[in-house]
C-alpha cells in the first residue's frame, strides 16, 4: 500500500514538474507570411536594367504587375532585357514610340504564366504575352533550344536566355541580352492603297475633262444652201446669153 502511494505521489510530482518545464520554455515564432514580390528591387539588384526599370517605372507597369503577383494563381514570366541590350537599338528606337506603343513594348516582355527553363522548351509556340494590339491581336513569343539552352524569339529578334534572376513561384525573371522589339510595332507595315480618282464628267457646251473645248466633228459634204445658191446664179447666166442671142438676131 504505501509503495503504491508513493508511485503515485511520484508521478505526480512528475507531472507538475513536466507541466512547470513546458511553461517556462519560450515557443518559437510562426514564421512570417512572405513579403510582396518586388521586381524592380530584384532587377535592381542585379544592376545592369536601369533602363528596363525606367521604362517599368514610367510606363506603370511594374505596379500592375507587383499587384498581380500578389494575387496570382498562375504565376509570371518576365524577360529582362540589359542595359547594353537597349543601348545597341538604332538611336530613336525607343524615344520614337508613343506612350501607348511603350506599354506594349514592355508587356511584349512579360507573359501571364510562371515558366521555369525547362517548362518553356515544352510549350507550345507561340505563347502569348500580356501585350495586344488595337485590333485585339496578342502578341506572341516562341521558344526553342536543347538542354540547358533556351532561345527565345519575337518574330523580329531571337536570343538566349542566359541568367535566371529570380526563380521562386510567383515570378520567373530572366536576363535576356535583346530586346524583343514586337513584329506588330516594328515589323513592315503594308503600303496603304492609293485613294480612287472619281472619273470626271464632261462640262457642258461640249468641253472636255482637260478643260479644253470639243471640236465639232468636221464634214466634207457642201452645205445645202451653197448649192441652191450656184443654182441659181447659173440658171441667171444661162438666161441673159439667150436674150443677148435673140437681141443679135
Amino acid at each position: 500500500m504505501a509503495t503504491t502511494t508513493l508511485l503515485s505521489l511520484t508521478a505526480t510530482l512528475l507531472l507538475l514538474l513536466s507541466l512547470q518545464i513546458q511553461a517556462q520554455t519560450p515557443t518559437a515564432p510562426a514564421p512570417a507570411p512572405p513579403g510582396p514580390v518586388n521586381v524592380t528591387g530584384i532587377l535592381d539588384k542585379n544592376g545592369q536594367f536601369t533602363i528596363f526599370i525606367r521604362l517599368l517605372t514610367s510606363t506603370q507597369v511594374a505596379d500592375q504587375l507587383e499587384n498581380q503577383l500578389n494575387s496570382t494563381t498562375d504565376g509570371f514570366t518576365v524577360f529582362a532585357p540589359t542595359d547594353n541590350a537597349f543601348n545597341s537599338l538604332k538611336a530613336g528606337t525607343i524615344n520614337g514610340l508613343n506612350n501607348q506603343e511603350q506599354v506594349q513594348l514592355i508587356l511584349a516582355h512579360i507573359v501571364p504564366k510562371y515558366y521555369t527553363l525547362s517548362n518553356l522548351l515544352l510549350v507550345s509556340n507561340p505563347v502569348r504575352t500580356q501585350a495586344t494590339g488595337q485590333d485585339g491581336g496578342v502578341f506572341g513569343l516562341n521558344f526553342t533550344g536543347q538542354g540547358n539552352q533556351v532561345n527565345v524569339s519575337s518574330g523580329m529578334v531571337e536570343t538566349q536566355i542566359n541568367n535566371a534572376l529570380n526563380q521562386v513561384f510567383p515570378l520567373a525573371l530572366y536576363q535576356v541580352d535583346k530586346v524583343l522589339l514586337p513584329e506588330e510595332l516594328f515589323g513592315v507595315k503594308p503600303p496603304s492603297a492609293a485613294p480612287s480618282t472619281p472619273e470626271k464628267k464632261p462640262a457642258p457646251g461640249g468641253s472636255s475633262t482637260n478643260g479644253t473645248v470639243a471640236s465639232e466633228p468636221s464634214s466634207d459634204k457642201t452645205p445645202s444652201g451653197s448649192g441652191r445658191i450656184n443654182v441659181g446664179f447659173g440658171f441667171v447666166v444661162g438666161l441673159g446669153l439667150a436674150c443677148m442671142g435673140l437681141v443679135l438676131s
